[in-house]
């Protein structure tokens, strides 16, 4: 599976403002920036990210997935923080 096959997925089945897939070998790591993540669980938002890859994940087609979920404020500073260190 691609990674933009995936960030299609996500961009069609979610409201993202950002989203970032890297990753090869059916393992995977999603980055997702969206203000609907504000005031979920960490255990929701990372559901909302499995619901529309779950037929993919059942094929194996993605047999392993690490999910970061921000909202806008937060993804802001997270990313002026990183590229400051």
């Amino acid at each position: 599976m691609e990674t933009q096959e995936i960030e299609r997925i996500l961009k069609e089945a979610l409201n993202l403002d950002e989203i970032y897939v890297q990753g090869e070998n059916a393992h995977y790591g999603v980055i997702a920036v969206s203000d609907e993540f504000a005031g979920l669980s960490r255990v929701k938002q990372q559901q909302l990210i499995y619901a529309p890859l779950m037929e993919y994940i059942s094929s194996n087609a993605i047999h392993a997935l690490t999910i970061k979920t921000y909202t806008v404020e937060k993804w802001k500073r997270d990313r002026l923080f990183n590229q400051l260190s």
